[in-house]
Parts: C-alpha cells; structure tokens; sequence
C-alpha cells in the first residue's frame, strides 16, 4: 500500500510517503508557518522523489488536529481534495497522537502538549504498550490547573513533549521527580510515524464528511455565540 502522510498541526510540516511500513521519502520544514506556499509543492516533489505518481497512492494520513486553526485547516482540505480526485482512501489521526508517537517507552505515561495560551494547552495523555500507542486520557482543549488536577492522580512517570516551555515549572511544582522533559526534537512530529500509525487503521467511509478536529470554538464561532448565547453553535461554521 503506497501511503501519503501529512502533518501541519503547527509550525513544523512533516510529509511522507511509505510502501507499507518501508520509508520511500520524507521532509520537515520547522523554520516557518507558510504551509499553503509550500503544502502542495512538497507533496509533489516527494512522491516523485520516491518514483511513483499520484495515482499511485492507495491511501492519504493526516493529522487532523487539534493545532493551528490554519495549519490544520490547509493539511485536511489538501488531503480531502487528493482522496476524493484520486478516489483513495483517507485515514485522520489525531495531532497529538501523532506526537506521542515518538515517545516509545513503556514505563512512562506520554503528554503531549500544545501551547493553547493563557495557560490554556491542547492535550492528551496516552501510553506505548505491546508495540501500540494507547489513549489514556482523550484530547482536548483545557487550562492548566485542570489538567494537573487530573493528570497527578497517576502514580507513574509522565514524560512531556511538544509545547514545554510554558507548563514545565508549574507542571514540576506538582509531579515533581515524576514528571520528565522529552528532549526537544521529540516535539516535531514525524510524518513517517503518522503513516506507519496510519497503516493500521480504518479509513472513513465518506471522504467529505472529515472535518478538522479544533477542539475548542474557532474566532467566527465565538463571536457568533457572545451575538447569540442562547442558541446552539454546534454545526454553526463549516470547518473545510
């Protein structure tokens, strides 16, 4: 199965394209946001560099949030608009799984983070066991406060990757010894990774229906809900 795996959650892109379980090409950028200049031309170039044609690929993996409203918006739209042209198959997996991904020890719980602001992060906890990420704690949109409330119920070791900097100190006053600082390039995602992960999993059944997973109201849902606050937002923006 030839695999195209996409990763624009946030800063860094990470594109791949695999034959099954073997790496045929892979690049990461993590100098700058431009993923709509440099997306498509990326996915060009590397499915070329591994000798193959678009109508070659039998399956698109991305990482489907939560993250940057518009990294995670341009990784979905480009891989809905190449399984849907190319009539193949479609597999979103979460963000932070995607980071957790490279963290594979088994005696440690894995935290994945991205900066939310405020003191505010997107998160998840998950474990690596019998050669498989499992979900602990699903993702979500949460502070801080909650977070370390939930998280120091659990007596082994949590290991913190991705957006570090801000929670670290607090994150510390609280675990203590039990809490661990992935080293930095651990928190760049790995779009091999997401389309080993990939490989294993269903594809949805309709292409159309994916949508980005945000995870906590985007600016126009927001704003519409402080104009209405007595009516439901649920369906309100098209996320694609």
């Amino acid at each position: 199965m030839k695999i195209l795996a996409i990763n624009t959650s946030n800063q860094p892109i990470s594109v791949a394209v695999l034959d099954n379980d073997q790496l045929l090409a892979q690049t990461t950028i993590t100098t700058h946001r431009k993923h709509a200049e440099f997306l498509m031309p990326v996915i060009e170039d590397l499915v070329q560099k591994a000798d193959l044609k678009p109508t070659d690929l039998d399956r698109v993996v991305v990482a489907a949030g939560p993250g940057s409203y518009t990294g995670i918006r341009m990784a979905v739209t480009a891989a809905k608009t190449i399984a849907s042209t190319l009539g193949i198959e479609l597999v979103p997996v979460s963000s932070l799984l995607n980071l957790a991904l490279n963290v594979q020890e088994e005696d440690v719980l894995i935290n994945p983070i991205f900066d939310g602001r405020n003191q505010n992060m997107f998160t998840g906890l998950y474990r690596y066991r019998s050669r498989r990420i499992q979900t602990v704690i699903e993702d979500q949109h949460t502070n801080l406060t909650k977070w370390l409330e939930t998280v120091s119920r659990y007596d082994q070791r949590i290991i913190i990757l991705g957006d570090t900097d801000p929670f670290e100190r607090s994150m510390r006053d609280v675990l203590h010894n039990r809490l661990v600082v992935a080293n930095p390039y651990l928190g760049i995602p790995s779009a091999t990774l997401l389309g080993l992960y990939g490989l294993s999993q269903s594809p949805v059944p309709v292409v159309d229906a994916v949508v980005p997973r945000y995870l906590r109201l985007t600016k126009a849902e927001a704003d519409w809900k402080k104009l209405h606050p007595n009516e439901d937002t649920h369906d309100y923006v098209e996320k694609v």
